[in-house]
């Protein structure tokens, strides 16, 4: 069984599509027999990378999914978050050796757009699986 960190990114206007998205993880993960082992909840997706790494220095972690939706605003400050949101998560993958999957839609996306990538919750969570078992077979 893989065991998953969840991380979700609180951020969002109008309707509580990172809360959306992290139900469709938790579903995905049932569906494929993984098991999230905790869920850490942060203000927004640039405080992403910080929660992803404590979740992946635990070993009874095996990946970490990591969920959010950047919406555009009036400036290109969402292109900076998700710029570093990525790196960060990249970041902490390579340093920890440990599967981070970026389920973080945007940036540029309206809320229409966003509402309707609600599934990447279930796909960041799939992914983290399908990874966190490829490698566990070497």
């Amino acid at each position: 069984m893989v065991r998953l960190g969840l991380v979700v990114a609180q951020f969002n206007k109008d309707r509580p599509i990172t809360e959306e998205m992290a139900e469709r993880a938790r579903e995905a993960a049932a569906e494929h027999g993984a098991e999230i082992v905790e869920t850490i909840d942060v203000p927004g997706s640039y405080d992403t990378p910080l929660a992803a790494d404590r979740l992946a220095r635990r070993d009874d972690i095996d990946a970490v999914a990591v969920v959010g939706a950047i919406i555009t605003g009036d400036t290109d400050h969402d292109r900076v978050i998700a710029d570093a949101a990525a790196q960060g998560l990249t970041d902490v993958s390579l340093d920890r050796d440990t599967p981070v999957t970026l389920g973080i839609t945007g940036p540029g996306m309206s809320q229409d757009e966003a509402v309707a990538r609600i599934d990447y919750g279930a796909t960041a969570v799939e992914s983290a699986i399908d990874l966190a078992s490829e490698l566990n077979n070497d």
